[in-house]
């Protein structure tokens, strides 16, 4: 029986979901125990990891000629992060990150690991491999997200304003995830998506995620 492309990103994203004690530092943020110059870490780290990402999403895009449907899902993914850029600084501020102090800042290699892996994948995997992947990880991104806007604005008293990058991530997107199955079905139909591959992709993403929340715990500590 041929599966289709909702199907596969139900299982996949089902089979790469990150063990729950796989991330420490968000339980903390949820119960009000993270401290401000944590915060202020973590919005340090994401000024790094979302120019880097937008780059990486473009040059998907722009490689994806031969997979029109993959780079539609790159196109927007590109697009959503200039959003989320807009909406990290009034986070970065929240937290007392001021200019002066982002460019002293040194970014943590544990933390980088995650946008280096992007940009390796915008060079050497298939763009529709990549899409699998990609999602699947995406949706535990969206689960930390939401339960960190929400311990904002509980434990620390953050405006909506400071929190809007959080709940960007957190919302669910539509068009997003029809473009992604467009883009899955596309390969199916056609052959050339690689679910092994695929999924090789998304086990080190959800790795490098898990460093990246390793890392920040660990600097707090």
């Amino acid at each position: 029986m041929t599966r289709t492309a909702t199907e596969l990103l139900a299982t996949t994203t089902a089979k790469l979901a990150p063990d729950p004690q796989a991330n420490p530092l968000v339980p903390l943020i949820a119960r009000g125990e993270a401290s401000r110059d944590t915060l202020a870490t973590l919005a340090l780290e994401q000024r790094w990891v979302i120019p880097a990402d937008r780059r990486a999403f473009r040059h998907l895009a722009e490689r994806g000629t031969e997979e029109p449907e993959a780079a539609e899902f790159f196109e927007l993914l590109a697009e959503g992060e200039a959003l989320a850029w807009e909406r990290l600084e009034p986070f970065a501020a929240a937290c007392g990150v001021d200019e002066p102090r982002a460019r002293a800042y040194d970014p943590l290699p544990g933390c980088q690991a995650y946008p280096s892996y992007v940009s390796w994948l915008a060079l050497n995997a298939s763009p529709t491999d990549t899409v699998l992947a990609i999602t699947a990880n995406f949706s535990a991104w969206g689960g930390y997200c939401a339960k960190i806007a929400q311990a904002l604005r509980v434990h620390y008293g953050f405006s909506d304003e400071a929190c809007a990058f959080f709940d960007f991530f957190a919302e669910p997107a539509p068009d997003l995830d029809q473009r992604a199955t467009a883009a899955v079905q596309a390969g199916l139909d056609a052959g050339y998506l690689n679910e092994e591959r695929a999924h090789a992709y998304g086990r080190l993403l959800q790795s490098y995620e898990a460093m990246f929340w390793e890392t920040l715990q660990a600097r707090a500590s």
